[in-house]
């Protein structure tokens, strides 16, 4: 096999996760003037084509199967990414489990501006009100890798998020043996999870595995709990060595509690700061009288009392709480059509379903429900604290398909995407038995509306790409091109104008680039080393585009225009007997940026994020990633580093914020490392520490967030020393050192969410 159709394999790796990684031998690649296999062995070192994206024309780096099972148990999907370099990840808790405390920062780009890919199938926006986040399609223990392109990701992945960054998450393929696996982990917070895999092995060509997980856990701070259940199911058929067919289901039942974010004055007063666990006296305020209920100015008959509430009368935590229930199938065929040509293909359907609850103050609904009663809508006078329901559903079918073409010293590649989303959402308030936050549900006195709506995407993406292996091998151009268009349209109540002026509305806008050129090249100097080079241009469909069409206004409002970028970057990679690495310097430009800011809601005393138009950004920075094992020590103790710097800036000043301004929470400087020691067979122990450097909450450098380190820890011990070789007991602790820092901040505003406490979790995990 030469380079070039090992290059061709694990890109075919990436965008469907269909194959698993060819090896070839050290002599025969060096022969052929490519890197030799990695030789820096140890339990929990990636292999260095995946750590240091061995023959990718952009800096590419990874997490292997045996770093994810080091992780704690359960952790978000998005969690498994914080060591990589450049990605600034934050969540809330150790497991990162609270969907609306994660956050990631990569170059120029938001969490909604990266693409994710599951097996072939992407993963569509990553908001928690109707997206698709990663962190519900994925257990870690299911996982083969987690490969990551920080910068200019191949133009065959689907996404339309994605201005660059594209992250795949690999899963295994059914194993040859019938078997299984079993763990359950216990820890703080009244952490218990269990995990069962069970494996049909290879029958006859046919093999399959299905899992279930269920975690719960109380938050860390507060009262209020977190439910998981999460199935995962994969099959597999092989009709013959090159031709296979796929097919998986993922299903993931979630419920817990929110918390609250805060200023940093908040925090400084009560690190713990929470919702209430009862209703505080005072609360039940009766307001006797005579009331217009339905504002036809004349005085009703009424059968109760309404109840002033306001303040801490909405921190009662039963009423705020958020539940997702969602659902993903796919099929995958992969099979040659003849000599040297492949295809691969993806069919998937999602579905979606969930809502959220928040509570609303007397006050705020009163004025509300005054509004719309006077215009005669149907609702009823509020009775005290209302239920604020959010709902959220909807589905997505789409189709991937992908030809490969060895011809020569030519791989040639094309294909394309097509996907169909339509997303609901409503929102609006109903009355409590008693006016009373712990009251029941009144499903037939409506306080007020504030949307209805249904919005839909249709999506086509296609694909050129041509690699071309010149001078033996040891150099691989790639020249590619896609083209992107989304259809967007949203129909029904989009706000409070339009129940009270405008009425339903039908708005629709179209965004595409039919030529989004990339170009890149990687070359062999030796059988150790690589440089590499890469450039592109990508577009996206606006960021928060639901949020954004959703605003009710009295004109036809312009739609804003498509997200843009270019991305530039070049490097050096390395893979020698005790070392590996990588050093990737890079520059972008993201043009028609839309900035999320935040305003205070009055009915859920939180952020909400209204969006706007900053121009161009430009960011560039250095990336170091590497592994290091000392000979000295025996191969018993090897270091592990990425480091990154980072200046992202706004070009254009907006809305108060000046030019030259650092990106909110883009900090400049990004470390995380680890020293990893095994001394024997059976145990491996770890320390490794994130270091996020100062960076700002909002656009203007008003609030400066401090820099803070924190350390985790972990302790992995095989049973085969008392003779249970299938046995392993795995200890973990989150933030060593009790570390307290502002770490999550709702970009563009001051509202922040503290680093969780030191914590503690225990797994026991048997396989048969």
């Amino acid at each position: 096999m030469t380079s070039n159709s090992k290059s061709a394999a694990y890109l075919l790796a990436i965008s469907s996760a269909l194959t698993a990684y060819p090896t070839i031998a050290a002599d025969e690649k060096a022969a052929a003037g490519a890197m030799e296999e990695v030789v820096v062995q140890a339990k929990r070192t990636s292999q260095a084509d995946l750590a240091i994206g061995e023959d990718q024309v952009s800096n590419t780096v990874g997490v292997t199967r045996e770093e994810l099972l080091s992780a704690p148990a359960g952790i978000s999907g998005l969690k498994m990414l914080e060591s990589l370099p450049g990605f600034n990840v934050q969540t809330d808790g150790a497991l990162g489990l609270y969907e609306f405390g994660n956050s990631v920062q990569v170059r120029a780009f938001s969490l909604s501006q990266v693409g994710f890919v599951r097996d072939g199938v992407p993963m569509g926006r990553s908001d928690a009100f109707g997206g698709s986040p990663i962190f519900r399609y994925v257990d870690n223990e299911n996982l083969a890798s987690v490969l990551a392109s920080p910068g200019a990701g191949d133009v065959s992945l689907p996404s339309y998020a994605s201005l660059g960054p594209i992250v795949s998450y690999n899963t295994m393929m059914p194993a040859d043996d019938a078997g299984g696996v079993v763990s359950v982990t216990s820890g703080d917070d009244n952490l218990l999870r269990t995990f069962v895999r069970l494996e049909t092995g290879n029958i006859g060509g046919f093999g399959a595995y299905i899992s279930r997980s269920k975690t719960d856990s109380d938050l860390w701070r507060g009262p209020g709990t977190i439910d998981r259940e999460h199935l995962e199911g994969k099959a597999k058929y092989d009709f013959d060595e090159d031709s296979y067919i796929t097919a998986s289901f993922i299903s993931n039942d979630f419920y817990d509690y929110d918390s609250p974010s805060g200023l940093e004055s908040t925090f400084e007063a009560d690190y713990y700061y929470a919702y209430l666990d009862a209703i505080p006296e005072g609360c039940s305020n009766p307001m006797p009288g005579v009331y217009d209920f339905n504002g036809d100015g004349t005085i009703d008959d009424q059968d109760f009392t309404p109840v002033f509430t306001s303040g801490s009368c909405t921190s009662y935590y039963e009423d705020r709480v958020n539940i997702r229930d969602d659902k993903l199938y796919s099929v995958s065929l992969a099979t040659d059509l003849a000599e040297d040509i492949y295809l691969n293909s993806t069919w998937y359907y999602e579905d979606k379903a969930g809502y959220g609850v928040s509570p609303d103050s007397y006050p705020n609904s009163l004025s509300i429900y005054t509004r719309q009663a006077a215009l005669g809508l149907d609702v009823t006078h509020p009775r005290g604290v209302q239920y604020g329901y959010s709902g959220v559903g909807g589905e997505r079918q789409g189709f991937t398909a992908g030809i490969e073409w060895v011809l020569g010293q030519h791989k040639i590649e094309f294909g394309g995407w097509l996907e169909d989303e339509t997303y609901n959402r409503s929102q609006l308030r109903y009355n409590k038995t008693g006016g009373s936050a712990d009251g029941d549900v009144i499903k037939d006195e409506v306080a007020y509306y504030r949307r209805e709506y249904t919005s839909t995407r249709d999506t086509v993406q296609l694909y050129v790409k041509d690699t071309i292996a010149l001078m033996d091998d040891r150099l691989n151009v790639e020249l590619g091109a896609k083209a992107l268009s989304i259809d967007y349209a949203l129909d029904g109540y989009r706000d409070y104008a339009d129940y009270e002026n405008y009425g339903p509305q039908s708005v629709d806008a179209k965004y595409s680039d039919n030529f989004l050129p990339m170009l890149g090249a990687v070359y062999n100097l030796n059988d150790t080393d690589q440089v590499f080079a890469s450039w592109s241009e990508s577009f996206a469909l606006p960021k928060g585009a639901d949020d954004i069409f959703s605003v009710a206004t009295s004109f036809d409002a312009p739609a804003p225009k498509g997200e843009t970028a270019e991305n530039i970057e070049f490097g050096f990679r390395t893979s020698r007997s005790q070392y590996n690495g990588a050093l990737a310097m890079y520059y972008t430009s993201f043009d028609n940026r839309l900035v999320a800011g935040n305003v205070l809601n009055p009915a859920t005393n939180e952020p909400e994020a209204f969006y706007t138009n900053a121009g161009e950004t430009t960011a560039w920075g250095i990336e170091l990633s590497g592994v290091y094992m000392p000979a000295i020590f025996n191969n018993e103790l090897y270091f592990n580093a990425n480091v990154s710097y980072n200046k992202a800036e706004l070009s254009d000043g907006f809305g108060g914020n000046p030019a030259g301004s650092q990106l909110a929470d883009s900090p400049e400087w990004l470390v995380t490392g680890g020293v990893t020691w095994e001394p024997s067979d059976w145990v491996v122990a770890n320390l490794s520490f994130k270091h996020t450097g100062k960076r700002y909450a909002d656009y203007a450098e008003m609030f400066e967030m401090d820099d803070y380190t924190v350390a985790a820890a972990y302790v992995d011990i095989s049973g085969e020393s008392i003779g249970l070789s299938n046995a392993n007991l795995r200890l973990n602790l989150d933030n060593v050192f009790n570390t307290e820092a502002l770490s999550f901040v709702y970009a563009g505003s001051p509202y922040f969410r503290p680093l969780s406490p030191r914590t503690f979790q225990g797994t026991v995990t048997y396989s048969f």
